[in-house]
């Protein structure tokens, strides 16, 4: 009976982990179908992670297809300042093996020992013991890595490797589900976005107001620190700063930018969208001092086109490096267009204004020449003069001169 008190212990303690597998594995597809933003999905899933492993540190990589590169994007002991700053290569670290061979890694202790092993001075998990990793792929393709790691000595045993894999599996479809969601309201907000801008151009009266409100949604549906527009001025062959939502003094101090130069002179002249991948770093553009002191790194300029002809382009700046997407440039070019039908319709708007007040103002001054005419027996062109040299004298228009002109014949005639 002595012997058969420790067996039934192990029962228990096999009978509860297997109970707590399960309802992990159920909490986890539960999440799948969650509408928490992925922040918090991973964080989520790393603390339901340590419940059943017991160990004292997961860390999340995601994969970036784009840059290839994988991504610490969620963690256990929560590390703030380094999410989404490490990164690793395929083939890089332990964690790049895993996701490079999709195969698990575990061991056992003296991890950091390990050839594969790559140490971050500023991660304490550098130091454990044990190392558990195994892909999240999704149908095959690779999404990132999840790392388990024990301050001690900890065998890992193979159905705890082979439920890690399975937590793994799972997690791939919560991270697509919630990737796919996203992408579902930030097109949402685009749409909404650019009916906003729409809206904007045929409500608001005053053009300055309207750039400066195209810069400010655009920053917000670009995701970017910051956001501007210039004009192109003709006659001097430069463009210049109209609106921006930055509040930097010194960046709306900016100088005006020549045509053909810099990045965007450049697209100003080819008609054509360019992105950066980091300002700082780029030979083309100008303002690298501006840039390194607010914090400026990825840049995307595009131009405002109306019927084929450029009359300016629309920059954004994003605090971190991004690859902008072919949705974002067209989102922006979107946006940018719909700009450059706010300044032509002013343009023609002012046009006919100037044009109606013009022969508004030649009718006045023919009714006045009329009446100089009759009084004073001037000729057409005496009377002309006449209204001309008194405008000078008084320095006046002779528009004004005309009306007063008109004015004084009333007063008479009553």
């Amino acid at each position: 009976m002595a012997k058969a008190l420790p067996k039934t212990q192990r029962l228990k303690k096999a009978y509860r982990q297997k109970t707590l597998e399960v309802d992990l594995l159920h909490r986890i597809i539960e999440i799948i179908g969650s509408t928490l933003e992925l922040k918090e999905l991973l964080s989520e899933i790393a603390r339901m992670i340590i419940g059943v492993t017991k160990g004292d540190s997961c860390l999340i990589y995601l994969f970036d297809e784009k840059k290839e590169e994988l991504i610490l994007r969620g963690s256990y002991n929560p590390h703030p300042r380094l999410l989404g700053r490490i990164k690793l290569h395929l083939g890089e670290g332990i964690t790049g093996w895993v996701a490079e061979k999709r195969e698990p890694v575990a061991i056992t202790e003296n991890a950091s020992e390990d050839p594969r092993f790559k140490f971050y001075h500023n991660l304490p998990e550098d130091r454990y013991e044990a190392f558990l990793s195994v892909p999240i792929e999704v149908r095959g393709d690779l999404v990132g890595v999840v790392n388990v790691q024990h301050k001690k000595v900890y065998l890992h045993s193979i159905t705890e490797i082979a439920l890690l894999s399975t937590i793994a599996d799972l997690v791939g479809g919560a991270i697509e589900n919630t990737r796919l969601r996203e992408k579902a309201e930030r097109r949402a907000r685009q749409i909404e976005t650019l009916a906003k801008v729409s809206r904007t151009i045929v409500s608001e009266p005053y053009p300055h107001e309207i750039l400066k409100l195209i810069v400010t949604i655009a920053a917000e549906v670009i995701n970017a620190k910051v956001v501007s527009l210039f004009l192109l001025q003709e006659k001097k062959g430069e463009l210049r700063l109209e609106a921006t939502q930055s509040g930097s003094e010194e960046y709306r101090k900016k100088p005006p930018i020549k045509v053909g130069e810099s990045i965007s002179g450049k697209v100003m002249k080819s008609k054509e969208p360019m992105a950066v991948l980091n300002v700082q770093r780029e030979p083309a553009f100008l303002h690298k001092e501006i840039a390194r002191k607010e914090g400026l790194s990825s840049f995307l300029s595009v131009p405002m086109l109306i019927k084929e002809k450029a009359i300016g382009v629309i920059n954004c700046y994003t605090s971190e490096e991004h690859r902008f997407t072919e949705e974002e440039i067209r989102v922006l070019s979107t946006i940018a267009n719909q700009a450059a039908v706010v300044i032509e319709n002013t343009r023609l708007r002012e046009e006919a204004q100037a044009a109606q007040e013009a022969l508004e103002t030649r009718k006045i001054i023919e009714r006045a020449k009329g009446i100089l005419m009759n009084k004073n027996g001037l000729s057409e062109e005496g009377a002309y003069e006449l209204i001309q040299r008194q405008a000078m004298n008084l320095r006046k228009k002779m528009h004004e001169i005309a009306e007063a002109i008109l004015l004084a014949e009333d007063l008479t005639k009553k």
